[in-house]
């Protein structure tokens, strides 16, 4: 059997119950007395049992009442808490923002805009975690974090993939190198040099490899003796002279790289694109909305790195 009981009419009873009186329980409430009246009747009437015995000078809890009173309490405390938890995330008071991007985004762009935002919405936990770019997608596919800033690694269908930042590909050598004081150099410059790469299953490489590709770059370059999984790993083999790496520009920048060189390839120039992916059809919070929102406007107004630049018509909204 089904029921029209609402939050007011269990508000109704509480209130009632508390004060042993419909007169004052209606002004407690900013009723009129008929009104509250007929709300305890229709809460009566859905029960099926008087829950409130009237006297002539006081109104009191039948045995029934007694027994509900309990549990009408429990049910409007939840709901107000429930409520105001809603309350409180919307103005930004509580809540949680999940974002899940590359080491180099997190260590090299990120920290001064989580700064600022921490500043403005104290009450907002932030997690961060740091992945490759695969990793960044399954992160975001398993709701696991509100949004990514990373590459299009496999294009999920699930996914939206808004570009933001663009980020130009390089040569990263030792100080000593005969080539590091260098402007610039084209591909065919690197051709028969040893090169030190990260491993197949990293965003960076496979990125690069697509580009290659893309731009028709058959440049037999060498293949590499080392393999490495991690930025920092592949900056101390170039620091030992085993040879150079190829990297984006954002990779390069980080602490890992300080004292060596960055010379931009051109001959063509390559750009990855860092995009802001999120799940398709699902409403950012807005916690996250707003971290996205200072993403955004952080990246129009910072200094950004060395060859690293704002992709034309950029978006930071779903």
């Amino acid at each position: 059997m089904s029921n029209n009981i609402s939050i007011r009419h269990l508000r109704a009873f509480i209130e009632v119950a508390a004060c042993g009186s419909f007169t004052r329980a209606a002004r407690n409430l900013h009723l009129t007395q008929s009104t509250l009246t007929a709300t305890i009747k229709q809460l009566e009437d859905q029960a099926g049992l008087k829950l409130l015995d009237r006297t002539t000078r006081r109104v009191l809890l039948s045995g029934q009442g007694e027994a509900f009173l309990p549990v009408a309490e429990k049910l409007l405390s939840d709901f107000d808490t429930a409520f105001s938890d809603l309350q409180a995330t919307a103005s930004h008071q509580q809540g949680k923002v999940g974002v899940a991007a590359s080491p180099s985004m997190i260590s090299r762009i990120l920290p001064e805009i989580i700064k600022h935002y921490h500043q403005q919405y104290p009450g907002i936990g932030i997690y961060l975690r740091d992945d490759n770019a695969g990793g960044i997608e399954r992160r975001v596919l398993e709701n696991e974090v509100d949004f990514g800033l990373g590459g299009n690694h496999s294009n999920q269908p699930e996914l939206n993939y808004q570009p933001v930042l663009r980020d130009r590909y390089g040569v990263v050598l030792a100080s000593d190198h005969p080539l590091a004081g260098s402007a610039r150099l084209c591909w065919q410059q690197i051709a028969g040099l040893p090169q030190i790469q990260l491993t197949a299953d990293t965003g960076t490489r496979s990125q690069l490899l697509k580009l290659q590709q893309a731009n028709n770059l058959e440049l037999n370059l060498p293949e590499a003796l080392i393999e490495v999984s991690t930025p920092a790993g592949l900056a101390e083999m170039v620091r030992a002279g085993l040879g150079i790496a190829l990297l984006p520009a954002l990779a390069a920048s980080t602490s890992a790289f300080t004292g060596l060189n960055f010379i931009p390839l051109s001959d063509p120039e390559l750009q990855r694109q860092i995009c802001i992916i999120s799940r398709q059809g699902r409403a950012l919070s807005p916690a996250a909305e707003s971290l996205l929102q200072l993403i955004g406007q952080s990246f129009t107004d910072m200094g950004l790195p060395h060859h690293v630049s704002l992709s034309h018509g950029a978006v930071f909204r779903d």
